[in-house]
């Protein structure tokens, strides 16, 4: 019979924002050491690493709308009427100028969206 061990555990982040702790068992520890590599190939800090990780996985496959409700800057009842006017317009403006353009989201937010946005698809 196999013992248990207590988990080790790998402070991720801490600061202004929050503070995690991920528990991993023995046949984790390579994930650890790829994330260690990871951020000492991309110059930032394991806790970057593993967002800008969880970011791609979230946002990978979404479209502009989706995106800013993620980020809180919308609620999908706006995209949806974005969608509308966008639709009754055949289409020939941008959505996130349409947004823009009705006040309901500010041009920083839909460039930090974009950029997200981006980011993945050239992945």
């Amino acid at each position: 019979m196999v013992g248990l061990r207590e988990p080790a555990f790998l402070p991720v982040g801490q600061g202004p924002g929050m503070q995690i702790t991920v528990y991993y068992g023995e046949e984790d520890h390579y994930l650890i050491r790829l994330l260690d590599q990871e951020a000492k190939r991309q110059r930032k800090s394991r806790s970057a690493v593993v967002l800008s990780i969880l970011e791609e996985h979230f946002e990978r496959e979404k479209r502009i709308g989706e995106i800013l409700v993620d980020l809180g800057h919308l609620s999908r009842r706006e995209v949806d009427q974005a969608l509308q006017v966008q639709q009754a317009e055949d289409g020939r403006r941008p959505l996130g100028e349409i947004l823009v353009e009705r006040g309901w989201v500010d041009e920083g937010a839909l460039s930090r969206a974009l950029l997200i946005q981006d980011r993945y698809r050239q992945s």
